[in-house]
């Protein structure tokens, strides 16, 4: 208050109620501290000589306090700096926004229903108020996060194509924003729980990469290595065909063969074993019928294209001409039957012959010499051995 006279001043009044406190600065200047009231009421001055005479008038407004009703985001990492968005009322003359007991860094009033300000560092939850010449709001709750850790993901492998689910376990998971493979998102994450994520892998080129989760508290640190493995290749096949009965031991050669998890002839499943990156042995399993199959190999990378595989029946031996021959052999004989074009082996007994494929139905063999008596005639292919039908070597007559 200005005026004159002042000095000596007992009292100040603003309308009937008395100041809380007043300072006589000078004879023309009073500093006084207003009590509280209502309405428009006249501000006086006494001193010794009177009350002034001459008066201003001092107007009580309500002043409504501020109120918070939410903030985006509800948390952020220990560090601070991360900018929230208060909403609420009554916030145009926001002059301080405190984390707990922790003043913001900095704010800045948007509305009188927003506040955008700075979380400083911290920890836990804590409550959030703001501050007006009307009082200090209520508090709205804001989380401290910790980082994420993630310690393993299992699978740790699959193919480049991605699409298989992993699980991720290690800490902090919480509120996770998202699920990284190297700088590619996963294609989708579900948070099970603070301690495990299941995630779908994207795709991806062959090679390692790191799996990393950001949350509220920040981004895990590297850790977790994530292998993207390329399709295996099948380049050939030996042999390139078997018996319907199965059991032939088959030599696969390619590349990426690590890791196969299974080998297949066709529909059916193969045991096998893996020697080198290059090189597996299977077991052909039985077939059916006779005829070509495609013969794969699958690994956590996918499945290669198929090399074919023949099932071949075994020959059928049907006749023999002549039935019989010397001791000493020599003679030709004539087989017929079917399945003969990739014959291996002719047998008299435990005695091979020399033989000619005339065609599949068709071959001659030389009778190899033996002792007297009948024996049994066989004929072998890759696809097993006939039935034998009997020949007999007859000694020469004696007079």
């Amino acid at each position: 208050m200005t005026g004159a006279n002042f000095t000596g001043a007992t009292n100040v009044r603003f309308g009937a109620n008395s100041a809380t406190s007043f300072t006589v600065n000078s004879d023309t200047r009073i500093t006084a501290v207003a009590p509280a009231g209502t309405g428009t009421v006249q501000v006086t001055v006494t001193t010794p000589a009177g009350i002034s005479s001459q008066f201003v008038t001092y107007a009580y407004t309500q002043v409504t306090g501020p109120v918070l009703s939410s903030v985006t985001p509800p948390s952020g990492p220990a560090a601070g700096g991360t900018t929230v968005t208060l909403m609420g009322s009554g916030l145009s003359g926001t002059t301080a926004v405190r984390f707990g007991a922790v003043v913001a860094p900095s704010f800045t009033v948007v509305s009188d229903a927003q506040v955008m300000a700075v979380a400083p560092a911290g920890s836990g939850t804590v409550q959030i108020t703001v501050s007006t010449p009307g009082g200090t709001s209520n508090g709205v709750a804001y989380t401290y996060a910790s980082v994420p850790v993630v310690s393993s993901v299992s699978p740790n492998q699959g193919p480049v194509s991605g699409g298989n689910t992993v699980i991720l376990t290690g800490g902090n998971f919480s509120g996770a924003a998202a699920v990284t493979f190297g700088s590619t998102p996963a294609t989708s994450f579900t948070v099970d729980s603070p301690t495990r994520i299941s995630a779908v892998v994207p795709a991806g080129a062959a090679g390692a990469v790191q799996v990393v989760v950001t949350g509220p508290g920040g981004t895990s640190a590297p850790g977790a290595t994530y292998f993207y493995l390329g399709a295996p290749v099948l380049s050939s096949l030996t042999p390139a065909s078997g018996t319907l009965s199965g059991g032939t031991s088959v030599t696969l050669t390619g590349s990426q063969f690590l890791n196969a998890t299974a080998v297949r002839f066709g529909a059916a499943a193969a045991s096998f074993m893996v020697v080198s990156d290059t090189l597996i042995t299977a077991v052909a399993p039985p077939a059916s019928a006779a005829g070509s199959v495609q013969v794969t190999v699958t690994t956590p990378g996918g499945t290669s294209a198929g090399v074919s595989y023949e099932y071949l029946a075994a020959p059928v031996l049907t006749a023999l001409s002549p039935t019989a021959g010397p001791l000493s052999g020599g003679d030709i004989v004539t087989l017929t039957g079917s399945g003969f074009a990739r014959t291996t082996s002719v047998h008299f007994g435990t005695g091979t012959a020399a033989f000619t494929v005339v065609s599949d139905t068709a071959l001659t063999a030389v009778a190899p010499p033996g002792p007297p008596g009948p024996v049994g005639v066989t004929v072998t292919t890759p696809g097993g051995t006939s039935t034998a039908l009997t020949y007999s070597r007859v000694p020469p007559p004696t007079i």
